[in-house]
């Protein structure tokens, strides 16, 4: 973790916060107090993680490392898709179309985009104590954020256009995918958090544009 001036380049810093904490340390006033903060928020975060890695939880263990599972490369959100579809009607094919887009563009947006410019290191698994009875394969990409958090909600919010009362379980199930991350101890909750933001937002954008250069969007 980065102290005082301290300025660990991103590549090899413990958390996002961390390195934006170095470069506003130098500063004064309220930029002084913001880094501070960041670093603060920074110790939350892996404390949060080591929390959850301490608590002995035998009866969840196998199900959410096998939700985590199912959920790696969004297996889990494109059977549900072609559910729907199948299913739905025309509402349903209509949510099946957004979603699927929203999928698409977060995982670009999240894998392509964010996780290059900010490549926070994986947590330390085997040091917090995550039980072996919990690991899923830790990914090789960068932790900052969270994949499958957002892809989770980008899913679940482009679905909620047009299956509001389906949207709903969905968002309970992409809470679960989330916090599966930090259960099998691949993520910092930080960066489920920060990945559940960027598929929601990335939802909310991806359908206001659907409605408005495709308002007669049928598929029936």
């Amino acid at each position: 973790m980065a102290t005082g001036g301290a300025e660990p380049h991103p590549a090899h810093a413990g958390a996002v916060g961390d390195w934006l904490a170095g470069r506003l340390s130098a500063a004064r006033g309220p930029w002084r107090r913001l880094a501070a903060g960041l670093h603060q928020i920074g110790e939350v975060d892996r404390a949060v993680y080591e929390a959850i890695a301490s608590v002995n939880t035998p009866a969840l263990d196998s199900p959410v490392r096998r939700l985590s599972h199912v959920a790696d490369h969004s297996v889990l959100w494109l059977g549900i898709a072609g559910g729907i579809a199948l299913t739905g009607g025309p509402a349903g094919r209509r949510a099946a179309v957004r979603g699927l887009l929203a999928l698409g563009t977060t995982s670009a947006l999240v894998n392509v985009g964010v996780k290059s410019v900010w490549a926070r290191r994986r947590p330390d698994r085997a040091g917090a104590g995550v039980p072996g009875k919990r690991h899923v394969t830790m990914p090789s990409s960068a932790s900052f954020p969270s994949g499958h958090s957002a892809s989770a909600f980008a899913f679940a919010g482009a679905i909620g256009r047009d299956l509001p009362l389906l949207a709903l379980g969905l968002h309970l199930l992409a809470g679960a995918v989330a916090y599966s991350r930090i259960h099998t101890g691949v993520h910092y909750p930080g960066d489920t958090v920060i990945g559940a933001i960027i598929g929601a937002s990335t939802a909310h954008t991806v359908t206001g544009i659907l409605d408005r250069r495709a308002p007669a969007l049928r598929l029936s």
